[in-house]
């Protein structure tokens, strides 16, 4: 068919391509939003925001994967080289302690029951999960340490039915250093993990404060109270040695074992979910970013600090 006007004369009509449409539609786009975000930049930004959030999103999810995947889960070539596994490959008998400090570390490996108890040292404070992304969080070497050796992964990766140990124990020593990294882990777990909490797999070991001696026997004390009444109930008044454990590190592996790791001696507390929720909204308060709710929990709580160091 011929075109009607003369100057088409002799041509043929043709349609239009897939790219041909595309670049044209793409050019009165961009020229239409162009105009928009100009005039609305509130909306612009909000936009792009939303755009980098979500591909941070994606970034953090793909390092996840990447970081927790194993061959097999009785492959232990790539697990955490600071980790002393166990021999059993159930779950149902194995335990992870997660232990504060490289020297109550090496005490707990020589201690354990290499059998069905793992050790995994933790250095210092974990990253304070309260104020960063996960891809940020899976930079802290400390907690991808601990979520490879878990076997879950975290996030949408997290599936608990490749866990290693269905007994992870927290064991930090008894002091404020201790419970701030207990509680370092509870809202790391809680945010992250939380269906290990849910199945009542995590636990605080409660390590004694004070051993007592006295004519051959040995009693330790989780308190001064407890201390005390062994003092005057079982040794008259007049022991023969009073030891305060200042921390895991100065106990060794025999009294490790006994006090704080032997499944027929020692003292556990199971984690509930309403214990990790109340640590997440302490850490929440302390560490988060809005300010007057951290004015009001000190202003509140100050009366109660018995010494401070200034």
């Amino acid at each position: 068919m011929k075109h009607p006007d003369p100057q088409f004369e002799g041509q043929t009509k043709t349609k239009l391509g897939n790219s041909e449409v595309r670049g044209v539609v793409e050019s009165a786009m961009h020229d239409g939003l162009a105009t928009f975000f100009e005039e609305n930049p509130d909306t612009a930004e909000a936009i792009v925001g939303k755009a980098v959030e979500a591909a941070k999103a994606r970034k953090a999810a793909k390092k996840a994967e990447e970081l927790t995947r194993r061959k097999s889960a009785l492959d232990s070539t790539a697990l955490p080289g600071k980790l002393a596994d166990c021999q059993t490959r159930d779950p149902s008998e194995a335990e992870l302690f997660v232990v504060e400090g490289d020297s109550a570390g090496g005490s707990a490996k020589q201690g354990r029951n290499p059998e069905f108890q793992a050790i995994l040292p933790i250095k210092g404070k974990i990253l304070n999960v309260e104020k960063h992304r996960l891809d940020r969080i899976l930079e802290n070497n400390e907690i991808r340490n601990l979520i490879t050796a878990l076997g879950t992964g975290i996030g949408d990766e997290f599936d608990i039915e490749d866990l290693r140990y269905e007994k992870i124990i927290m064991m930090t020593d008894a002091d404020v250093d201790g419970a701030h990294i207990r509680t370092l882990l509870l809202t790391l777990l809680y945010r992250h993990m939380k269906p290990l909490i849910e199945a009542g797999y995590v636990y605080a070991s409660q390590p004694p404060l004070y051993r007592i001696r006295y004519r051959g026997e040995t009693y330790d004390a989780m308190t001064e109270a407890e201390r005390d009444q062994i003092v005057e109930e079982k040794c008259d008044g007049n022991p023969t040695q009073v030891q305060r454990f200042k921390g895991l590190g100065e106990m060794n592996p025999d009294q490790l074992w006994e006090t704080t790791m032997d499944p027929e001696n020692r003292i556990l507390k199971q984690i509930t979910i309403e214990d990790a929720a109340a640590a997440d909204r302490m850490f929440n308060i302390l560490m988060g970013d809005a300010v007057e709710p951290r004015k009001e929990f000190i202003k509140e709580h100050s009366p109660e600090a018995e010494w401070v160091d200034i």
